[in-house]
Parts: structure tokens; C-alpha cells; sequence
């Protein structure tokens, strides 16, 4: 599955949404202290920098080294190529330092159960860890439906963990203490990334899946040229729209 990131890491840092400001103020208010944050599968840094600007230092690992090279840089935050097979967090972190863990949209590619012993391990006591994930865009109900339409295509080339995104990280194992009251205090909690794009802009965006990437090394076009001649059609004259994505955060502490 790394290969596929791989190919795609230029795409991904050219039209991956961005994050909206008031996840992460709603995350950040949840923390304690504001030192140190460790952002997981950090690919181009698209978390990583903005949380330089509310922690002292970032850390921010992934496992492909073609994404980290389109990674941003900024003087708060440092980033690390790791081995899954090899990457022990210790070599980056001492015990119970780190105020805030982050996983964009990443979650649901990482052995969990290795993953949350290395969290409980290095946060601080009421440490906050927040993983997030994003679903199908909407622009409008035309539009809408045949993005439906070549996703549901697409299923059979989208790896098995990608039902927690569709399932908006609600069946995910998040074993962790709620940070608000009530029952829903894990979440997920709901924002709204806004994207502008053109229509060339959204096609690319739809070639950025890993399950168009799979389908297309099994000899497979999902986005062929009459799909694409009634996507332009419908998308109509104008040259960029605001697209919205569905944002849904998990949030515990330790």
C-alpha cells in the first residue's frame, strides 16, 4: 500500500483538501500544555504546519519518503521517515512528553493496537490524542451522485480498512477517556473543509485515491474518456467551485 502513496505523493500535495482552522483550535483547547505534538503519516505535512503555529516543536513521521519530500517546511517542525517494520517512537521521544498526538486521515492504515500502547506510552497524563478522516465531497446533488456513482465502481479496489472512513471513524476501536460530557465525548465531532477547485482540479483529486491507483495497475481506467466528457458537461461553465468535505475528529485523552 506504501507504493501507492508513492506514485501519488505529488497529487496529494497539490489537491488534498486542507484542514479548516477550527478543528484544530477545538483540538488545541482540549491540550493542556502546547510543547510538543507528534503528527502520524504526516505525508506532504498538510497537519504539521499548522500546528506549528500553536506548539513549540512538531514532529511529524510517515513512511514514504516521496511524500516527505513534498512536505512543507517550517522551523517548528522536523520530519522523520520511519519503517513500520522497524520505527520504535522512543528514538524520537522520551516517555510521557508529548501533549497532542495527531493522525489525518491516516488512521486506518496503522496496526492500532501497537499504535495506541506507543500513545498511552508517550503522552503526558491528559494528553490528548485526535485522529481525523474526511468522506466524499459535495458540490452539488448532479455532481454528487456521479462522484457516488464511480465510488461505488470503485470498491473493489479500495483496501478493506477504508469501511472506517466510510463508517466516518464511528466503528474504529478508539480506546481512550472522553474529553467532553456526555456519551459522545470521543465523537466524532463534524467540520467542513472548503476547497476551491476547477473541474481538471476535482478530476485529479479522484485520481489521487489509492483505488484508482490499484485499478489502474490491474489494467483498469475508472475516470475513461466518456466519464470524464459527462463529468465536464456537468460541472457546467464555471471555472471553479467551492468544494465541502465532511470532516469527522476523534478525540480522547490518556
Amino acid at each position: 500500500m506504501a507504493d501507492l502513496f508513492v506514485k501519488q505523493a505529488k497529487k496529494y500535495s497539490e489537491i488534498r483538501p486542507t484542514y479548516p482552522p477550527e478543528l484544530y483550535r477545538f483540538i488545541t483547547s482540549k491540550c493542556s500544555g502546547h510543547s510538543l505534538a507528534w503528527d502520524v503519516g504526516t505525508g506532504n505535512g498538510q497537519a504539521a504546519i499548522p500546528l506549528a503555529g500553536m506548539f513549540d516543536k512538531v514532529i511529524a513521521t510517515d513512511s514514504s519518503e516521496t511524500q516527505l519530500s513534498h512536505a512543507t517546511p517550517h522551523a517548528n517542525v522536523k520530519y522523520h521517515h520511519t519503517n513500520p517494520a522497524t520505527f520504535s517512537p522512543s528514538s524520537l521521544f522520551d516517555p510521557h512528553t508529548v501533549d497532542l498526538i495527531t493522525i489525518a486521515q491516516a488512521i486506518h492504515w496503522l496496526d492500532m493496537p501497537t499504535f495506541y500502547y506507543q500513545a498511552r506510552l508517550l503522552l503526558r497524563p491528559n494528553g490528548i490524542i485526535a485522529a481525523w478522516c474526511y468522506t466524499l465531497p459535495h458540490i452539488n446533488p448532479e455532481i454528487d451522485q456521479i462522484v457516488a456513482k464511480i465510488y461505488a465502481t470503485s470498491s473493489e479496489y479500495w483496501a478493506p480498512q477504508r469501511r472506517y472512513v466510510d463508517e466516518e471513524l464511528r466503528t474504529i476501536e478508539f480506546p481512550f477517556k472522553p474529553v467532553v460530557d456526555g456519551k459522545n465525548g470521543t465523537g466524532p465531532f463534524e467540520f467542513t473543509a472548503e476547497q476551491e477547485m476547477s473541474s481538471e482540479g476535482f478530476l485529479n483529486y479522484l485520481r489521487s485515491w489509492s483505488a484508482y491507483e490499484t485499478a489502474k495497475s490491474r489494467g483498469k481506467e475508472l475516470l475513461g474518456k466518456e466519464f470524464v466528457t459527462r463529468f465536464e458537461k456537468v460541472w457546467g461553465p464555471d471555472a471553479v467551485k467551492v468544494i465541502k468535505f465532511p470532516v469527522f475528529l476523534r478525540l480522547g485523552k490518556v
